[in-house]
């Protein structure tokens, strides 16, 4: 039976198609007002995979774009609700109605009511997509079409979506029209050799990237920890950064470590490097490169928007490992413990 977390993957190169025109139209008029509003720092606001959005953005743009998860700003509001000077919050949910969501709505509505908002949201009925700030901070809000609203616990067409739609919006030079159908090319040639991969389940899987790939490289460690509800133990690092201790994680049977190889060349000599250390250590099988000429060979545009095609091999191999472990692959937890939403969090007042 075909899951909706595999059509969901599947779909991904034709919603980049399709969206590319009318995304470059709506982010045209998005940078214009952005411009014109001059932030001296930009948020990228989330929840989980929602927060990686802005991981990786912030990594790939630089200047003054800040991640801010939303699980810390509504837990700690003081570490930035401070900042002073003009502030853009970029708020990213797939279903815009999360807990932390409203909370940081709330909070910016009773304590920061100076600050725009820019709401980009799968949900065209939730809180982000039609709630606006009482001012004088103006909102905007960018939905997306209604089929990267996924259906699957796991957010797969919805995160990738999301991070191109704010790539449009932040960055002057990336192209809608010009790169997506690329993208979406090579994503398209992509996925029928990720589909075929034969490989049994392992105990833990390790995720490893350098700049702008190390959000993917954290994001690809929980789309196997869900899907796989928690059977398959995963860890994620920057390239360098697992020599430094975590790299003890890879002493086991039955781990495999994944090198995201990055397209820039100097970036990927110390990715290669550390492939060839581990091999070296722990045995030619238990490393899987990810990149161009790799053992999963991808095709990079060359643009900011290739992260969104290193992250596939990730949401397919946890959509495969959590078919052999005969999990529900669109809710592993049946619906108990953790749920597709985020709900019934507490939140509580701040008094600064």
């Amino acid at each position: 039976m075909t899951t909706f977390t595999a059509q969901e993957i599947n779909a991904q190169p034709e919603i980049w198609r399709d969206w590319a025109q009318p995304l470059a139209d709506r982010a045209a008029d998005l940078r214009a007002w952005i411009a014109a509003r001059a932030p001296d720092e930009v948020w990228l606001s989330g929840a989980g995979t929602s927060a990686y959005i802005g991981e990786v953005l912030a990594r790939q743009l630089g200047g003054n774009l800040r991640p801010w998860p939303t699980t810390d700003l509504v837990s700690a509001p003081g570490l930035a609700l401070g900042t002073k000077g003009r502030v853009l919050s970029v708020q990213f949910g797939r279903s815009g109605n999360s807990s932390e969501s409203l909370g940081l709505l709330d909070l910016l509505d009773a304590h920061r009511p100076d600050i725009d908002r820019l709401q980009i949201t799968c949900n065209a009925t939730s809180a982000m997509a039609t709630r606006e700030g009482p001012g004088p901070g103006e909102t905007r809000a960018l939905i997306l079409p209604p089929v990267t609203h996924d259906r699957g616990f796991a957010m797969t067409s919805s995160f990738t979506t999301m991070y191109l739609s704010a790539l449009a919006c932040l960055d002057p030079g990336f192209d809608p029209v010009e790169t997506l159908p690329r993208l979406a090319d090579a994503a398209q040639a992509l996925l029928p050799q990720l589909w075929s991969i034969e490989r049994a389940v392992p105990e833990r899987a390790i995720f490893l990237g350098s700049g702008a790939l190390t959000g993917i490289a954290r994001e690809s460690a929980l789309k196997v920890l869900e899907l796989t509800g928690g059977r398959t133990i995963t860890q994620w690092d920057s390239t360098l950064g697992f020599r430094h201790g975590p790299k003890a994680a890879a002493d086991s049977f039955r781990v495999m470590i994944f090198v995201m190889v990055s397209p820039d060349p100097q970036t990927a000599r110390y990715d290669l490097d550390l492939a060839k250390e581990v091999r070296r250590q722990f045995g030619t099988n238990t490393v899987v490169t990810i990149g161009k000429g790799c053992d999963i060979d991808l095709s990079p545009t060359g643009t900011p928007a290739d992260p969104a095609l290193y992250v596939l091999p990730a949401q397919i191999l946890a959509h495969r490992w959590s078919e052999a472990l005969h999990r529900n692959v669109d809710d592993p937890f049946f619906g108990d413990k953790l749920t597709r939403v985020v709900s019934g969090v507490k939140l509580y007042a701040w008094q600064p």
